[in-house]
């Protein structure tokens, strides 16, 4: 039987459209109404405190993966993030959820910014195990890891939420008409203000992707990742000019990665059939599911094989501190 929809972003669209909510924040309305002369418009920005939009911004979005219940960690980053950069750029952001949004959830996070904020729910497809994946396998692969007392050994959950920011949260139709993203994740703290625009650093001086902090992966979770990557490398005559980064003096993976919870990098990258072939290539080895492959590496890697050095950017400038680990 052939299928209703046209591809699969109609397919999800038309899945998840009673579970997403757009709300139009303040900055964006009266900015409109400046746009066509309005001065009461001006006035009312002023009473309200809201500075006015900067020029020149970039197409882009804060992107958010988050679970109702971690809605008041998130708005004591989120304030922190407006306090320290984006009151004066209200860039947008966009929430998703592999369950629905809680009214409490979408009502208080709309009312701590000025900015447009949209929430969604994540297609079946992009938080499912794949049906190439043996399910018993992995069940024991995950109990196996538990009783070695891995961190997250034995979470499918986690696991879910690598393999979608590794593989399809850029796809999701909410995003479809978003050229760069920031992941904010809650709970995270941003120490310095920001007086400038990253994402229109990140536009204007070509770089694809960036980060604040870089820590070696726990080996245990990534027994076969480099050895796919560089069976990945070899089948497509990939050379790279500074993977040589990844590698330590044995020639093995050395564990580095770029910490993913902050990232700011390009989805244009992200949906180039290059990176799109990795990934594709990585889920189909499994490792998601009968290892536990995050998608720090993932992305890590992918840059160190796709990207030219100087289209990666640190961010030394960012006070940041996620966890126990603060730069």
């Amino acid at each position: 039987m052939s299928s209703p929809w046209i591809n699969a972003t109609e397919k999800h669209q038309a899945e998840i459209a009673p579970w997403v909510w757009h709300h139009r924040g303040q900055a964006d309305d009266l900015q409109s109404q400046i746009d066509s002369g309005s001065r009461q418009a001006l006035t009312e920005m002023a009473r309200l405190g809201i500075v006015p939009r900067a020029s020149s911004l970039a197409n882009a979005a804060f992107v958010v993966l988050i679970r109702n219940r971690e809605l008041h960690a998130f708005l004591a980053t989120m304030r922190q993030l407006e306090d320290r950069f984006n009151r004066r750029f209200h860039y947008p952001y966009v929430f998703l959820n592999d369950e629905p949004f809680t009214d409490e959830f979408m009502h208080a996070v709309a009312a701590n910014t000025h900015s447009n904020v949209t929430f969604a729910r994540i297609p079946h497809d992009h938080w499912s195990v794949p049906e190439f994946v043996n399910e018993e396998q992995a069940h024991r692969a995950r109990e196996q890891m538990a009783a070695r007392g891995v961190v997250y050994g034995g979470s499918l959950s986690y696991r879910h939420m690598c393999r979608f920011n590794s593989g399809f949260f850029y796809k999701h139709p909410v995003l479809q008409n978003v050229d760069w993203y920031w992941r904010v994740e809650p709970g995270v703290d941003f120490y310095c203000d920001l007086d400038y625009d990253p994402f229109a650093f990140m536009r204007d001086s070509g770089k694809k992707y960036s980060f604040v902090i870089a820590l070696r992966e726990l080996a245990e979770t990534v027994p076969t990742l480099w050895d796919h990557t560089l069976q990945f490398m070899l089948e497509r005559n990939i050379t790279s000019n500074w993977m040589s980064y990844f590698v330590s003096r044995s020639g093995e993976y050395n564990l580095c990665h770029f910490w993913s919870n902050f990232e700011i990098a390009s989805l244009g990258w992200l949906r180039s059939p290059e990176y799109a072939e990795y990934f594709t290539y990585l889920d189909h080895a499994q490792g998601f599911f009968m290892e536990r492959w995050g998608d720090a590496p993932v992305h890590s890697l992918a840059a160190g094989m796709l990207l030219q050095r100087d289209e990666v950017h640190f961010f030394d400038d960012i006070g940041y501190r996620h966890d126990a680990f603060a730069r």
